[in-house]
């Protein structure tokens, strides 16, 4: 073999041993961790693992965990040290890394106090001078009120309008009204609200018009853990009898009206004696007077009634 052939040979032995390298190099480790979503109660510790594959000492590494910037660690180890500096202030004092398995390539991150802002994904990196891998866990955070509350209001024109409230939920729950045969009931309306916890607050109202419906249950379910909570009531019949009351109301106003007017008109009638004009003139001007005052009452006790409905509607929708 001449020397510009053996020349040539070496250098391919040298490309291939190079490319053998980096291959190697390219594939020293796999990160691994959790693959399915991890639930994280509310309040509880929370604990997330991440391992090198093939297992190797990772104590020399650099070890970063962090959640949407890779420059905003929330919890930092390098040169065999943490380094709490580095880390995001809401995850200061709330972050340990555990080390015990690190000779094996196994780190395990450590969050205190779980609350609704450590809902989401967590990146897991090794660093091993320019090479480097990462495992992406999800966590769902889940809180689950036991408390479920039914106020009743006052009856209306409209009806009997009750309200279910229960507080301190995550992720934002389901809510229905179901009938004593486990019927879904449509609600008047439902809304929520943020407490100091970032928590879930929730509201839900029904519009019961008659007694048909006395009965009634509140649910509220968390849809992650398919936890439900509910509460039941039934209302006594005579809290639907408030539009039989008003309308018995104005029907006994409106006769007994009516009969002012009728009788001084019947005794008119019936009068022969000599102050018949005079009687005639005084019995025109009360049921004159009457008649007026029969339309002002009826347009009070209308205005009145539509006034009742419009306040109504209006804590309705704000409901």
């Amino acid at each position: 073999m001449d020397d510009g052939k053996l020349l040539v040979y070496r250098l391919g032995i040298v490309a291939m041993c190079l490319l053998h390298m980096v291959t190697l190099r390219a594939e020293r480790f796999t990160v691994t961790g959790l693959e399915k979503p991890v639930l994280a109660p509310f309040g509880a510790v929370l604990e997330l693992s991440c391992q090198l594959s093939p297992p190797q000492n990772a104590q020399h590494m650099e070890i970063r965990w962090f959640r949407t910037h890779y420059t905003q660690p929330i919890n930092l180890y390098e040169d065999g040290k943490d380094l709490f500096g580095k880390i995001i202030p809401k995850y200061v004092e709330r972050t340990e890394l555990l080390k015990d398995a690190i000779g094996e390539g196994k780190v395990t991150l450590r969050i205190f106090n779980v609350n609704p802002d450590d809902d989401g994904h967590y990146h897991c990196i090794f660093k091993d001078g320019k090479f480097y891998e990462e495992h992406i866990t999800e966590v769902k955070v889940i809180a689950v009120s036991s408390r479920v509350q039914i106020l009743v209001h006052p009856p209306t024109t409209k009806g009997v309008i009750v309200e279910c409230h229960s507080r301190g939920w995550f992720p934002q729950p389901h809510l229905e009204w179901r009938d004593s045969r486990g019927g879904v009931i449509p609600a008047a309306s439902k809304s929520h609200s943020r407490n100091e916890d970032k928590l879930f607050d929730m509201k839900m109202t029904l519009l019961l018009r008659d007694s048909s419906l006395r009965n009634v249950t509140c649910c509220i379910w968390n849809r992650l853990t398919g936890q439900e909570e509910s509460t039941s009531i039934v209302l006594p019949v005579e809290m639907f009898s408030w539009n039989f009351i008003w309308t018995m109301i104005v029907a006994v106003i409106l006769t007994m009206m009516a009969l002012f007017i009728i009788i001084p008109s019947i005794k008119l009638h019936i009068l022969e004696d000599a102050q018949l004009d005079l009687d005639g003139m005084w019995l025109d001007d009360m049921t004159m007077i009457l008649s007026m005052l029969m339309v002002f009452v009826v347009m009070l006790i209308t205005f009145i009634f539509f006034i009742l409905r419009g306040a109504q509607d209006h804590t309705q929708h704000q409901g």
